[in-house]
């Protein structure tokens, strides 16, 4: 008897009750959890309605092939003809395995070279972008120049101050190639750190000792000193002659910081009205607003140039530093700080150029490194915001001018390495300065004292102390004139003096 379904002897035969069919238990079980009825007749069928058949032991019979010698042979040679079959069609699929995958690494290898030369492709262009937005802003510029109207001594007509704030500009970012050329400068005035002389021309001690100076910043190349002030304009003075070479308005509010750009006829004003101004000078000695910057929401306190003389950088109180291209105007990188403070109340470049020294409205003063824009270093310790930053020509020291005192800090190991604590506590230190060869250090505040610069150990002495003659007792900012052979010192009565070495001329005023 064989099995309804598989045809087969059963090895654990059962019948059904209902159709006397007999199956093999495994199988028809199978059946009736899938289906729930019977295979042959499709009648409703439950395990209740099988019933197992006892028989005895059953021995399948050989098969007539197996039953003599030609028949084994036959069984076998087809056997060995399926293997063959077998092992023929597991050939095929391997070698079309091996072709799939030899493709794939190909294609593989060609979307790599795609992507690299997209990336190439995607970096000319950037680079493309980059030099025609710096184009742009230059181009734009010159015809608001030609078409504006522009009065003399660099006075722009009221227009420019109805000018409302611009969109959001794309930042394309300090590029690679600015980042080589700040390198190459850092590298250049590193190794001629190395082997800088004090200059023999250098005013002695003994004639810093009978000398005092006022001013904001001086053109060394040209001996003109240049003076920003409450009234919204800034003042070029030549030196000489103690005459007023320009007077610059356009700002609205009070002019926070002036600079000269070493190389070039460039001058810059950040003010309180959230603006900065680049200006160009003449042969006759005006100066034309080149680029009015509006990039800031703050009021812009203060503004210092690249060593390249190709950028510079502007600090505001609304928590941003923004690197600038000199010639076109454009804003580079708007680095905005991701701690929350009041914003930025002084800042200073390293003289090689990679470094940046912010003060904060919060008594912080942060570190920078200009390529990367990131915070690389706090030094905390000050009373009130920091007025003013100085880093001296020797690349190792920076002093710090806050409300409570003067600090000075080693950069080699991140420390305060002494505190100078001048004033009381009613009378803050408005203003430091190295001189250019780092040998004298001159502070503002109810007075003007001059110190020689020592060493991290050795003591740093104050050598003269002159004075504040506005009768103020507000000595706003002080700055060293070429070899320290005079000082500028600007105070709270608008006026500006000069004091230079024994046995030169009078002290100026104006």
């Amino acid at each position: 008897m064989h099995c309804a379904i598989s045809g087969e002897v059963p090895e654990q035969p059962v019948v059904s009750k209902k159709s006397g069919i007999l199956y093999e238990k495994r199988l028809i079980e199978r059946h009736i959890s899938e289906y729930g009825k019977c295979p042959i007749t499709g009648e409703p069928l439950t395990m209740d309605d099988i019933v197992p058949v006892k028989a005895g032991k059953i021995v399948k019979p050989r098969t007539v092939q197996t039953a003599s010698i030609p028949g084994m042979l036959g069984m076998f040679q087809n056997e060995w003809d399926g293997l063959m079959l077998s092992n023929f069609a597991l050939e095929q699929q391997l070698h079309t395995a091996r072709q799939e995958l030899s493709h794939a690494l190909y294609q593989h290898d060609a979307a790599c070279r795609v992507i690299a030369r997209l990336k190439k492709e995607r970096d000319e262009a950037r680079s493309l972008l980059a030099q025609a937005e710096r184009q742009v802003p230059m181009y734009a510029s010159e015809a608001v120049t030609e078409n504006a109207s522009v009065l003399s001594n660099g006075k722009r007509a009221a227009e420019d101050d109805d000018m409302g704030q611009p969109g959001k500009r794309v930042r394309p970012g300090i590029s690679a190639n600015i980042i080589t050329e700040l390198t190459d400068c850092n590298a250049t005035l590193s190794q001629q750190r190395k082997k800088r002389q004090i200059p023999p021309t250098l005013a002695p001690i003994g004639g810093l000792e009978s000398q005092g100076i006022l001013s904001i910043d001086i053109q060394y190349s040209k001996d003109i000193i240049a003076t920003g002030g409450v009234d919204a304009t800034a003042v070029v003075f030549d030196r000489s002659t103690g005459q007023i070479v320009s007077t610059l308005s356009g700002h609205s509010k009070k002019v926070t910081s002036v600079r000269f750009v070493a190389e070039g006829e460039f001058f810059l004003t950040g003010s309180a009205d959230k603006t900065v101004r680049v200006w160009q000078g003449s042969e006759d000695g005006n100066y034309d607003c080149r680029h009015i910057l509006k990039d800031h929401t703050a009021e812009v306190q203060a503004v210092t140039v690249h060593a390249t003389n190709n950028y510079f950088v502007t600090a505001s109180l609304d928590n941003t530093w923004c690197f600038y291209d000199l010639s076109s105007g454009l804003c580079m990188a708007q680095v905005a700080d991701a701690s929350k403070t009041d914003g930025y109340s002084s800042a200073a470049f390293h003289p090689d150029g990679l470094i940046l020294g912010t003060g904060t409205s919060e008594a912080v003063v942060k570190i920078w490194d200009v390529k990367s824009q990131a915070n690389v270093a706090k030094f905390e310790g000050h009373a009130g915001p920091v007025t003013a930053i100085s880093f001296s020509e020797n690349g190792y020291f920076l002093a710090t001018a806050a409300h409570d005192s003067v600090k000075l800090w080693d950069l080699r190991k991140l420390k305060n390495f002494r505190t100078l604590n001048l004033y009381d506590s009613d009378t803050p230190t408005n203003s430091v300065e190295f001189d250019h060869s780092g040998s004298y250090l001159g502070i503002a505040g109810s007075d003007i004292r001059v110190y020689q610069v020592g060493s991290v150990k050795a003591d740093w002495n104050c050598i003269k102390t002159l004075p504040d003659l506005s009768g103020t007792g507000r000595a706003t900012c002080v700055k060293f004139g070429p070899d320290a052979n005079y000082i500028a010192v600007g105070s709270m009565d608008r006026n500006l003096r000069i004091f230079g070495l024994p046995g030169d001329e009078a002290p100026l005023e104006s």
